[in-house]
């Protein structure tokens, strides 16, 4: 995936171009960048911001543009006028989604955006953006209503998407206790996501959020979707902050390779048309074990479950690792005969469902009839005797294991791969 990323340059790294480089890298895509303005900041303060001449950022995004194939966009700092009216003449009529994070002050204290360039940022870059990313403070600024309580969040965006942005997300606001949370709106429907609150001041976490943002909404995510995802990269990059000088830590983008593959498959099965008709009556998680798991703390899964909401599924919780007991388990089990096995989701059983798998997968199951009364009785372990069970006689691994339940216990199918991409693949197959 490209991103292009038009911002200022931030020489603690901490921010601007080079923390959207650093995200990208992170996310597994490759960053072209073009400069609007040099500032002079560091971990004390904010010193100096000087316009890159609008010739040289005409130059730099048609140098881009005119090569490479672009999947999303990410503007930040523009600071003046003339940048804004340059960038969007250039982008006006590319049908490249635009993601604005309208920066107007840095953590340091800087001025980011000309007080007389917040007129043309609304009448220029706004209608152009697929999704605009503000803080509560520039949502003011950019709205004039002031943000107080829930309802408020609602006006502003709706005045903000007014100016022609199809998506709002609303950042940082903390009206419920201990918790940080983000606003979504889009098609006038909105709702809010939290996080703990993390103690202390970093510098960066919105450029984080906004590189995110754009990489998954590139990867066909909805904005809820996207906006979840952003949203733990976001709280990864936080708690991994560093302080590196004499005051506030620098956002730290430190990889985890299997949350970022787990998140965009769980963004991927949500999106499937018709998934919701294979949600069970317990719901469904998603679970991506590390290389040499040895217990289910060392497996990643939905901290609560993928639920069925309508004719939608939803991510409720968070991924953690030890989030899952009976899906991880079942990886667990499965690895100590097949260790190249380390992802698998619970689907509903139906005969059909399964008739549907035979044509394409390799089938195995087990009857929780048969299961001995020492397993049943000890916890967590009716999993584990299950897979054994179905896995016994087995020379490679199967696809999908299922059973048809028992007093109390819900038939079930779980579908196992080497990875989230390869359980999304079976899945795919049957839809």
């Amino acid at each position: 995936m490209n991103i292009l990323a038009i911002g200022g340059s931030d020489p603690s790294s901490g921010a601007g171009i080079q923390s959207d480089i650093k995200a990208s890298q992170i996310l597994g895509a490759n960053c072209f960048s073009v400069i609007t303005a040099i500032t002079a900041q560091n971990s004390k303060e904010f010193s100096l911001a000087e316009s890159v001449s609008a010739k040289s950022v005409e130059s730099q995004i048609d140098a881009v543009l005119s090569d490479f194939e672009v999947d999303v966009i990410v503007i930040g700092m523009v600071y003046d006028d003339i940048t804004i009216k340059k960038i969007h003449d250039k982008l006006e009529n590319k049908k490249i989604p635009i993601i604005l994070d309208p920066v107007i002050k840095s953590t340091t204290g800087g001025t980011l955006l000309k007080k007389d360039a917040i007129t043309l940022l609304k009448k220029f870059l706004i209608p152009i953006s697929n999704i605009i990313t503000p803080n509560v403070a520039e949502a003011e600024a950019l709205s004039g209503i002031k943000i107080r309580k829930y309802d408020d969040l609602v006006r502003a965006s709706e005045t903000i998407s007014k100016m022609g942005a199809k998506g709002v997300i609303i950042t940082g606001h903390s009206f419920y206790k201990n918790k940080v949370s983000d606003f979504i709106y889009h098609d006038k429907k909105h709702q809010s996501i939290s996080g703990r609150k993390i103690p202390g001041q970093t510098h960066g976490s919105g450029c984080n959020f906004a590189t995110a943002l754009a990489y998954s909404i590139a990867q066909k995510s909805n904005i809820f979707d996207a906006a979840r995802f952003a949203k733990q990269f976001t709280y990864q990059t936080i708690t991994s902050a560093k302080k590196l000088g004499g005051r506030v830590k620098i956002t730290n983008s430190k990889p985890d390779p299997i949350r970022i593959e787990l998140s965009l498959a769980i963004n991927q099965f949500q999106e499937i048309k018709g998934v919701s008709e294979l949600i069970p009556e317990c719901q469904t998680n998603f679970v991506f074990a590390k290389p040499k798991a040895k217990s289910t703390k060392d497996i990643l899964g939905v901290a609560g479950r993928i639920v069925r909401t309508t004719n939608t599924v939803t991510m409720a919780g968070t991924l953690e690792y030890g989030g899952s007991k009976h899906v991880a388990t079942a990886v667990l089990t499965m690895r100590k005969k097949f260790p190249q096995i380390r992802s698998a989701l619970n689907l509903r059983y139906d005969q059909n469902i399964v008739k549907k798998f035979a044509k394409h997968c390799k089938i195995s199951s087990y009857d929780r009839v048969k299961e001995p009364k020492s397993s049943k009785s000890k916890e967590n372990s009716s999993i584990s005797w299950g897979i054994n069970f179905a896995i016994k006689n087995s020379s490679a691994p199967p696809d999908i294991i299922y059973h048809k339940g028992d007093w109390g216990k819900e038939a079930m199918i779980i579908v196992f791969g080497n990875n989230p991409g390869q359980v999304l693949d079976k899945i795919s197959k049957i839809i």
